[in-house]
């Protein structure tokens, strides 16, 4: 898990979300995640679980599963809000 979000903070990127195809809160959360990252001129990267078995078995029933900064922030719904505080502080 540390590989993805370090690979991903090192090509700018500061939220990611773990997700998988055909999640319907996955894409609530990408919408969300877009909006808000567009907004505050911020990167996020998406990463399908579905390639990494450890992310499947840590994360199967959190998804979609939000890290700002390389912490865990959110599960299931993301919040704008909390988001952008997250982001801006």
């Amino acid at each position: 898990m540390d590989d993805v979000l370090t690979a991903a903070a090192s090509r700018g990127a500061r939220v990611v979300l773990i997700s998988k195809p055909g999640c319907h809160l996955c894409d609530d959360a990408r919408a969300v995640i877009a909006a808000v990252t567009a907004e505050l001129g911020e990167r996020f990267e998406e990463v399908d679980m579905l390639q990494d078995a450890d992310l499947v078995a840590r994360f199967a029933e959190m998804i979609p599963v939000t890290f700002v900064d390389g912490a865990q922030h959110d599960y299931w719904r993301v919040s704008a809000d909390r988001l952008r505080a997250a982001l801006s502080g």
